[in-house]
């Protein structure tokens, strides 16, 4: 399950190779959202660590900004809503498809032609 919160802040940091305080920081700028225990403790989740990998390839590897990021992760979760939108839809589309072949399959009925008359000489 990607989002049940697992890790504590040091185990998520050295998993993504980041400092705690980067964490945090990151929480602070909403491009990430860990669980919390009853007392507080932020756990992070398999999704969220995935989530942070992605921010640090975005910073380090194509040097974008804070800004940047999350814009870039915005895009990104528009485009997964929408991908579980239509998704939906499509079973939603398939059902519905079903339902119609089985109403038309009880109405048809079998068409015979009568026989020709036969032909007087």
């Amino acid at each position: 399950m990607p989002d049940r919160p697992r890790y504590m802040i040091s185990v998520a940091a050295e998993l993504v190779g980041m400092h705690p305080q980067t964490l945090r920081l990151y929480e602070n700028k909403g491009l990430v959202r860990p669980g919390r225990t009853p007392g507080g403790t932020r756990l992070y989740s398999d999704g969220d660590v995935e989530r942070l990998q992605l921010i640090h390839r975005l910073t380090t590897e194509l040097g974008l900004n804070l800004a940047g990021v999350e814009h870039v992760l915005r895009l990104q979760d528009e485009l997964s809503r929408a991908r579980v939108r239509m998704e939906r839809l499509e079973r939603e589309l398939r059902a519905e498809i079903a339902s119609v072949h089985r109403s038309y399959r009880r109405e048809v009925v079998l068409y015979r032609s009568a026989q020709p008359p036969a032909s007087r000489r």
